[in-house]
């Protein structure tokens, strides 16, 4: 077995026994989405939407949640408890390399997160009787490409915070903004056009909007896209000139 494989097996194996990391990226959209379809007014069809209701608009949303929380407190916890207690150091003895449990890392939290993104939808789908995304190839690229916008800010707050608790503290500060830029707290549709085109420029901002075009059928805008190319491309450059090993 392969250096690679090896750390791969072994953080996968330390993944799944953690039940609150798996709660919130897993499990916690789905809830989410099982919560606001108990609000009477979101199960209203609103012919100002169109005809649709407002549950219908945060399918997307609740999506990017599971990609936020793996992005901003699941990896940049783990990894920086790895570099405190020394095991980054360590492994510099060991055939395998500290990149590993980077690659590894970052594999695991895009795959729980895409899971429970998947998950959420299926929940919809099932409980709330909300399409599916009407351009699954568009929603799956859209998704990944979130993913990866996600993991590279994570890789950021890694770089940055010395300790767990630092980490911590940078990822919820982070955490309540993008949870705004989702449409969480507001959704999407309800927020001033001046707004909407600040939170455009941001990953989550435009995640939520590509996510949105995907779900009603169409490609989302090559706006959008860009803008989170753009942000994987900056935030991983900043994570490699900034990120340490011990």
């Amino acid at each position: 077995m392969s250096a690679s494989s090896a750390v791969l097996k072994a953080e996968t194996r330390l993944f799944v026994r953690e039940p609150g990391s798996l709660f919130w990226v897993l499990a916690f959209p789905s809830l989410l989405l099982l919560g606001f379809g108990l609000i009477p007014r979101y199960q209203e069809v609103d012919p100002g939407l169109g005809g649709y209701r407002i549950i219908d608009f945060y399918v997307p949303s609740v999506v990017l949640v599971a990609l936020i929380t793996a992005s901003l407190l699941s990896m940049p916890s783990a990894l920086t408890t790895y570099r405190e207690r020394g095991i980054l150091r360590r492994m510099r003895t060991t055939p395998a390399r500290p990149y590993h449990l980077l690659i590894a890392q970052m594999v695991l939290n895009a795959g729980a997160a895409v899971l429970g993104a998947v998950l959420a939808v299926a929940v919809g789908r099932i409980v709330w009787g909300i399409a599916l995304p009407q351009h699954p190839g568009a929603y799956l690229v859209t998704l990944l490409l979130s993913a990866l916008s996600g993991l590279a800010l994570g890789a950021v707050i890694t770089a940055l915070a010395r300790t767990v608790k630092a980490a911590q503290a940078i990822g919820l500060a982070v955490f309540f903004p993008a949870m705004f830029a989702a449409g969480i707290y507001v959704p999407i549709r309800a927020l001033p056009e001046a707004v909407l085109r600040v939170i455009e420029l941001l990953p989550y901002g435009a995640a939520a909007q590509a996510l949105n075009q995907a779900a009603s059928g169409s490609w989302p805008l090559w706006t959008h896209l860009a803008v989170l190319a753009l942000w994987t491309v900056v935030l991983m450059a900043i994570a490699a000139r900034w990120f340490r090993w011990e």
